[in-house]
């Protein structure tokens, strides 16, 4: 038998705001979380959406956290919020060897790394830290979330760049669907704003060189010119609905669909025509048992680069045919900015909140339509509609694509509603 998998709590830490609530509340309004870099930045780059205010002391002993990178703090603090929302207590109302963690992350504790890098070069090997591997591998974050609950069952953590948060979700989704476990904390986080990660990317001449944050990030706009970094973290709680059921927990939305695939084409950038972004999208549908027209909202990769956004539409029409114009479409990345391997944890959670409130988030900063992207972005303002079903798309370096498709489920209030 295939398990149904339903969401049943969530949290986040994002440049718009830390807490859902909050964030969603920001999103809706179209709040920038984009924000000048200090004037001392050497880097081509001005801009980064960077998170203000993160009290690390209320999640976290400031002892341990001294022995943690600030990915794993954001992984915390989002991965507590959505057990508390959930309503989740392993060891209660929860098997601890049937409740896993999968968090992904697409560089993992590259400030910690850099930092010990200085240290070698500067004072020696003696003064590297023995907590700084433990601080700066991708998977710590899934490790210290499963310490944090006493989480015994499948630990696992995706390294897919910026698709590592999707992945992680769908792959939760799969595992639950199996039988491999009850419930799972799934989701991304990132905190990649040092010096060697922004001047990567700015290397590649992926990232926007504006010095405005109202300028910044732009998706579908004629007048875009590359992403903007940020950091953050998302976490879902995803669970069988059967174990749901039984505890008494108001389901969000249901998990309908995952669809993933590789491009097998450029380390960087996507096949101009989006042809294999296009089938990750037709992979969750058939999985999701949906046609085209049955998707209300998508919440697009939208990263604001040339190429992407070009061979996103180019995608999202070669699947959706004339209905591609009817589909409400955002690109929150105009609000958060880029949170890489967290990105689509987070647009995750917008998508289910969309859902959830009847509404579709905008696309701010959109000013200027490109005539080759002729499709309905939700520009600058969010815009209440039906969504009975969303998609969330991740295309990340690599060729890594992964698409999530949520459905609608009935007002929560009465744990005895929704599925049979």
């Amino acid at each position: 038998m295939t398990e149904r998998v339903v969401v049943t709590g969530m949290g986040c830490v994002t440049p718009i705001g830390i807490g859902k609530e909050i964030a969603w509340r920001n999103a809706l309004n179209g709040v920038c979380g984009i924000r000048k870099l200090p004037e001392s930045n050497k880097l081509p780059a001005k801009l980064a959406a960077y998170i203000r205010d993160f009290e690390t002391a209320a999640y976290i002993d400031p002892k341990e956290a001294r022995r943690m990178d600030r990915f794993v703090h954001f992984a915390i603090a989002s991965a507590d919020e959505a057990v508390r929302d959930s309503g989740l207590a392993i060891g209660d109302n929860a098997d601890p060897f049937r409740t896993g963690v999968w968090i992904g992350s697409g560089v993992g504790g590259i400030a910690t790394f850099e930092n010990g890098m200085k240290d070698v070069l500067a004072r020696g090997y003696g003064r590297v830290s023995p907590y700084a591997l433990t601080m700066y591998l991708p998977n710590t974050a899934a490790s210290q979330v499963a310490i944090r609950y006493g989480a015994r069952g499948p630990t696992e953590c995706s390294v897919t760049a910026c698709a590592s948060g999707s992945n992680a979700i769908g792959g939760a989704f799969r595992a639950i669907q199996r039988g491999d476990a009850d419930v799972i904390i799934a989701g991304g986080t990132e905190a990649p704003l040092c010096d060697i990660g922004i001047a990567s990317f700015a290397a590649m001449r992926a990232l926007s060189l504006q010095d405005e944050p109202e300028s910044g990030s732009r998706p579908f706009d004629r007048r875009r010119d590359g992403l903007i970094m940020g950091e953050g973290a998302g976490i879902l709680v995803l669970e069988s609905w059967r174990h749901a059921r039984a505890r008494g927990a108001m389901p969000y939305a249901e998990v309908l669909g995952y669809g993933a695939c590789g491009e097998a084409y450029h380390i960087a950038a996507p096949r101009p025509d989006g042809s294999d972004w296009s089938r990750a999208m037709t992979l969750a549908l058939k999985d999701a048992g949906l046609r085209p027209e049955q998707i209300d909202y998508m919440n697009a990769h939208g990263t604001g680069t040339i190429a992407g956004d070009l061979a996103e539409t180019r995608a999202i029409r070669s699947v959706f045919g004339q209905y591609a114009y009817e589909v409400s479409i955002s690109s929150t990345k105009s609000m958060s900015g880029h949170l890489l391997g967290a990105s689509g944890a987070v647009e995750a959670i917008w998508s289910v909140l969309a859902l959830h409130d009847q509404i579709v988030p905008p696309t701010i900063h959109y000013e200027e339509p490109d005539e080759e992207m002729d499709l309905d972005y939700t520009p600058n303002e969010a815009r209440k509609r039906p969504v009975e079903t969303a998609m969330s798309n991740t295309f990340a370096f690599g060729g890594h694509n992964a698409v999530l498709v949520f459905g609608r489920m009935p007002e929560r209030g009465d744990a005895s509603d929704g599925l049979p």
